[in-house]
């Protein structure tokens, strides 16, 4: 039986609407598949521009490595790191800028003059201390002067010394005396001769410190006296008394030591670090516990050549003038020196501004609000306050002075909640990656 035309027509429709089925079939796996792909594709990393120190320290490394204490360096990454014309910048939100409570100052131009702050010690003046020790044996007959810190004056009698070789000399200067006077009419010759002997005897009693009114006593009256009174050769207190009554002493043997205390010198201690600012003739202050609210003026006389190792200090010595007696030795004092400072008004921005991170010093520098550069600089001469900068930063520029510790912290933290980020896509990376497979053909059921 032949087909008809109606059959036909039919065949070929089933046949299109098959094909038709198989087409949109394969390209909806196909999309599908697509858009799985799509979804497991890794994203790609961020590129690492260097590794810094992980305790915040001014380090880089160019290649992932290690601290002493065997920390990893922590990776910076791009996006996350910002120069600027001078060095990093850091970006901060405005709230927390206002949390940390920073405080900016324009830098701009000042004197610095640094001074000096030490503490001290009154001591007399070596120079005006005084050794009495006769030169000559005997005993001390008498003592006037016996007890320690009296005050004595010039002239006034310390004790009487009795002494065998004096009476010997004294008889002889008389003896002497008469002779020359007894040959005035004898040859010039014997006249020189007694002149010289006379003149012998004198000398030697004036080196024995016998004083000229004992001496013309002595001339006076033609009496030797078997006690001869010594007396103080200058104004001042007993700083020692060996003298005791009837002891004997020896040529040389030190009986007082008496101190000059209208001038007394001040040893202070200069810290090292503060030592080359110290000139011999630098005027300074000295306060006294003793005497609160007072000032003493002094001058540097001189700086010792030496450092003391366990104290890290050097001397110097400042003397200061006592008239009423007020300053006494062993007195502490606070000293104040004018230290030298900078020549002219420089660049200088307070200390508080300044973050010395061991190896060199920054501040950080307001560019915008909630935008600070860390700026190296380059310091020189300090005040109390202020510090001068060389080089780094330039008049009218703003600086951070108040909670600059707590914006590089911040910095610092930040790179290490990044660190704890890439550790973390590190432990991510070393998972097996999830296999996607390729989206298998059917085939159309036939009818």
């Amino acid at each position: 039986m032949k087909p008809t035309l109606k059959m036909i027509l039919g065949g070929v429709t089933v046949v299109a609407a098959m094909a038709s089925t198989f087409w949109l079939g394969t390209r909806s796996h196909s999309d599908n598949a697509t858009q799985s792909l799509n979804l497991v594709q890794v994203k790609k990393e961020p590129k690492v521009l260097y590794y810094r120190n992980p305790m915040g320290l001014p380090d880089t490394s160019a290649v992932p490595k290690k601290d002493s204490m065997g920390m990893d360096y922590l990776p910076v990454y791009e996006g996350e790191h910002e120069d600027g014309a001078n060095g990093p910048v850091i970006s901060i939100g405005a709230d927390k800028v206002q949390m940390l409570g920073v405080k900016t100052e324009q830098v701009g131009l000042r004197q610095i003059n640094r001074n000096v702050r030490a503490v001290g010690r009154i001591e007399p003046n070596e120079r005006h201390v005084y050794t009495i020790a006769p030169k000559f044996e005997g005993w001390v007959d008498q003592l006037y002067v016996n007890a320690t810190g009296d005050v004595v004056k010039k002239g006034q009698n310390l004790f009487d010394v009795y002494s065998p070789e004096l009476i010997s000399a004294q008889r002889e200067y008389l003896i002497a005396v008469q002779g020359v006077n007894s040959m005035k009419n004898a040859a010039a010759d014997a006249q020189n001769g007694m002149k010289e002997l006379a003149q012998s005897s004198l000398m030697r009693l004036k080196s024995w410190d016998i004083g000229d009114e004992d001496l013309r006593r002595l001339r006076e009256t033609g009496e030797v006296k078997r006690t001869i009174p010594y007396r103080s050769p200058v104004n001042g207190i007993v700083n020692e008394k060996i003298a005791q009554k009837g002891m004997r002493f020896m040529p040389g043997e030190v009986m007082y030591k008496i101190a000059d205390l209208s001038t007394l010198w001040i040893i202070a201690d200069v810290s090292e670090q503060d030592s080359g600012l110290i000139r011999s003739g630098q005027a300074a202050k000295v306060r006294l516990d003793a005497y609160p609210g007072r000032e003493f003026n002094s001058r540097v006389t001189y700086v010792y050549p030496t450092l003391n190792e366990q104290t890290r200090t050097t001397q110097v010595r400042l003397e200061i003038a006592n008239p009423g007696g007020h300053l006494r030795p062993g007195m502490y004092a606070q000293v104040e020196l004018a230290g030298l400072g900078s020549k002219g008004r420089v660049v200088a921005v307070p200390d508080s501004a300044v973050i010395n991170s061991g190896r060199r010093e920054l501040v950080l520098v307001e560019l915008a609000e909630g935008r600070f550069e860390a700026r190296e600089v380059t310091l020189g001469a300090r005040s109390d306050d202020y510090v001068e900068v060389k080089d780094g930063i330039g008049e009218g520029e703003k600086v951070v002075v108040s909670a600059n510790f707590l914006i590089d912290a911040e910095s610092n933290l930040k790179a290490v909640i990044s660190g704890f980020s890439q550790a973390e896509k590190d432990k991510q990376s070393d998972k097996p990656e999830p296999v996607q497979l390729q989206p298998s053909y059917t085939a159309p059921s036939k009818y």
